[in-house]
């Protein structure tokens, strides 16, 4: 059995739209008798009637009502699609859709978004957290343009640079004895409560192995999975802990000068290093690139930052 056409809906459109057929017709650049013709066969493909006629007028049925609601939500969506392409073909490109480490997104990625506001005052920037190893998946298949994550490893389809390195930093409540120190060792960690990152975390497993081969025992307080909620716990004064620097600069900022947490180097080198990955079959931009360099003088801002504790 025929379907119905694409024209049998912009007539059924334009009548429900403006109320009639004459208005239909000159909506649509056509005739009164065309646009009643298309009408009467999109109304048998259909095998029920949408309108009634009354005195040379089109009286809508429920079922037209409801069939125009579901039309209007289609066009809606065409339209958004007709808008998009059109900012393709201008000097405005699509969003910039990042993906990356659930930690970078409250502590690299603000600061970069903001470098990139300065080239690209109206760049949208879609920022899309994931956990390893689907990250790294996701970034193989081209879902992102741009991806971050702390695997070194080169990924099937992608480009990957080194964009950061670090160490691992200890965070400790402002009023704690140990905040006097330039720097902690593992020995000063010694009987004192912890808190820690959860058991199957690659960074726990080192810092376990660390105090372990130190011969250190310590008060294991609290464990989450969350760098973000370990430094929450300390500034409540339920511990020490260790984490990556990025999450420690990010707490300590916005706290101001509360002094709530205080960040000091690990005389143990426990590095941290952040990747930048492009998949290489996604479409290039400028945005794009300034994007990535927005990250790299980010990142070198950062570091600097965390070169600073070390003075």
């Amino acid at each position: 059995m025929p379907a119905i056409t694409q024209r049998h809906i912009e007539v059924f459109r334009a009548v429900m739209s403006s109320g009639g057929v004459t208005a239909a017709a000159n909506a649509l650049n056509s005739s009164q008798p065309t646009v009643s013709r298309d009408l009467a066969r999109m109304e048998q493909l259909l095998g029920y009637a949408l309108f009634t006629r009354q005195r040379g007028r089109l009286i809508p049925s429920a079922r037209a009502h409801t069939l125009f609601d579901e039309v209007q939500r289609a066009y809606v969506g065409m339209d958004h699609l007709q808008r998009f392409a059109a900012r393709l073909a201008g000097s405005v490109t699509g969003p910039v859709n990042i993906g990356c480490q659930p930690a970078y997104s409250a502590s690299l990625m603000p600061g970069a978004c903001a470098r990139l506001a300065q080239t690209f005052p109206h760049a949208q920037v879609l920022i899309t957290p994931q956990e390893s190893p689907w990250l790294e998946e996701s970034l193989s298949a081209q879902r992102f343009d741009i991806g971050l994550t702390e695997s070194s490893r080169a990924l099937p389809g992608t480009a990957q640079s080194s964009l950061m390195r670090a160490d691992e930093v200890c965070v400790l409540p402002g009023d704690h004895a140990l905040a006097a120190k330039a720097k902690l060792t593992p020995q000063d960690f010694a009987d004192q409560a912890f808190v820690s990152l959860s058991g199957g975390d690659p960074y726990r497993r080192k810092i376990d192995a660390i105090f372990a081969e130190c011969g250190v025992v310590r008060q294991m307080r609290i464990e989450t999975h969350s760098a973000d909620a370990v430094c929450a716990m300390v500034m409540q004064g339920l511990g020490l802990a260790i984490v990556n620097p990025l999450t420690a600069l990010a707490q300590s900022r916005a706290l101001g000068l509360s002094g709530a947490l205080v960040i000091r180097p690990f005389s143990v080198s426990i590095s941290y290093e952040i990747s930048l990955i492009r998949p290489l079959y996604r479409a290039a931009s400028p945005q794009l690139d300034a994007m990535a360099n927005a990250l790299e003088e980010e990142a070198k801002y950062l570091s600097d930052q965390l070169a600073q504790l070390r003075c």
